[in-house]
């Protein structure tokens, strides 16, 4: 009986033990450190759609369709002295109207690094590299036939630059610095020449660069994305190139969502016009990390 008894206070003591909640180890300030300094990567990929059909339509209209593909990849890293940030955003589309031949309407890849250096004040220094070109052949359709203008690294745009930095308020980041500019061509030189170098191929610019980039939660479901870029020439600083990007995506499902666009940009080896894209469209988007 004196075993039995026994045997079942045991069994309780074990069960009484095993509901105890055990409190995790605590986390050292040397494991705090290492953990803040990992590599964090951060992506999204997923596809765009806006389709408009007819049939036996009496008021007019002309069938379209559009989609783009686009890939967001983010590697960011805190280093003891430094914080390094690595964006690199591709999107690739085509539209078609009608019984028109498809069209493209996104195509760009951008890459660009950022190492900033830490210092005790509200502005940190830091240098920077950015990338930018086309992924594939571009057009311009407003001329029959239409005119091929750029491929892949042709123009192609390298951007260095170094200065100080604030990023001292969630979501917003701006810089300021002195900027270097490399312009790549080949067969498509009208982005490297002008009336004084009629055919070259390699453009070096040297002047001030201004970035400053935006995201806003409005609500769980409601993300604004924008980022405004300055950049004037030494030689001339009463003409500047502009590039302002706006996105603002609403989250309908986990993997659904709306995205209106809008893309102002001013550079007069473009155009001398304001050139403006905008676009709303129905996505399907899934996050990578």
């Amino acid at each position: 009986m004196k075993k039995i008894l026994f045997a079942i206070l045991f069994g309780f003591a074990g069960i009484s033990a095993s509901a105890v909640e055990v409190p995790p180890p605590p986390v050292s300030k040397a494991d705090s450190v290492i953990a803040a300094r990992e590599w964090k990567p951060s992506g999204n990929t997923g596809v765009n759609i806006s389709q408009v059909s007819f049939t036996n339509w009496s008021q007019g209209g002309e069938n379209s369709l559009t989609w783009s593909l686009f890939f967001n990849f983010g590697l960011n890293k805190n280093f003891e002295k430094f914080r390094l940030k690595n964006q690199l955003k591709v999107a690739y589309g085509m539209t078609k109207i009608g019984d028109e031949p498809f069209k493209t309407n996104e195509n760009e890849i951008f890459l660009e690094t950022v190492l900033t250096y830490k210092l005790a004040w509200n502005i940190d220094p830091y240098f920077s590299n950015t990338v930018r070109t086309v992924i594939a052949d571009g057009y311009d359709y407003a001329v029959k036939p239409k005119k091929q203008i750029s491929t892949f690294w042709d123009p192609g745009y390298l951007t260095q630059s170094f200065g100080f930095a604030f990023d001292k308020i969630d979501g917003l980041n701006t810089r300021l610095g002195v900027a270097f500019q490399e312009t790549f061509t080949n067969k498509f030189r009208q982005y490297t020449t002008d009336a004084d170098h009629p055919d070259r191929t390699f453009k070096f610019e040297t002047g001030v660069e201004s970035v400053t980039s935006y995201k806003c939660n409005f609500s769980d479901n409601l993300l604004y994305q924008g980022r405004f870029r300055l950049f004037g020439r030494f030689d001339n600083l009463d003409v500047w190139d502009v590039r302002f990007d706006n996105t603002l995506t609403a989250k309908i499902t986990k993997y659904i969502n709306v995205n209106f666009t809008a893309l102002v940009v001013h550079e007069i080896s473009q155009t001398r016009r304001t050139q403006l894209k905008q676009g709303l469209q129905f996505g399907f988007i899934y996050n990578l990390f």
